[in-house]
């Protein structure tokens, strides 16, 4: 590895040791349908948007109340403390396609059709309030 690439990746490392997030990938439900629940939370208080998962009637909802519920435990365990209500927020939630898996079913007059059976990878960031002020 070049000294700039070094560098720049030490940068990088350096960053994510401030920030406590939490990864799900080949989550097996189609992107679309996964950004529409995180549509919901995106920007709100943590204990609100878990309340809001938990309610919600959609599929996508339990595996990112998990997610979310997992990056809280991250930050409490680089900062050593507690979370308490109104101290963290979502600051950032994004879905990305993961790779999908291509089928075929039979079809009429000997032909085949294609499914598409999508996944995706889901990243949730947490911040304190207080650091966006």
């Amino acid at each position: 590895m070049g000294v700039r690439k070094r560098l720049s990746a030490d940068k990088m490392k350096e960053a994510r040791k401030n920030i406590a997030f939490a990864k799900l990938t080949n989550v097996p439900s189609s992107p679309r349908k996964m950004r529409l629940v995180a549509d919901m939370i995106r920007g709100k208080e943590v204990f609100r948007a878990l309340g809001i998962l938990k309610f919600s009637n959609k599929e996508a909802a339990a595996a990112l109340e998990k997610l979310v519920r997992s990056a809280i435990a991250n930050w409490e365990q680089k900062n050593e403390k507690k979370a308490e209500s109104g101290e963290l927020y979502i600051s950032t939630i994004f879905v990305n396609c993961a790779p999908m898996l291509k089928r075929l079913r039979t079809a009429p007059q000997g032909r085949g059709y294609r499914i598409r059976k999508r996944s995706n990878h889901v990243t949730v960031i947490v911040d304190t309030i207080d650091n966006n002020a």
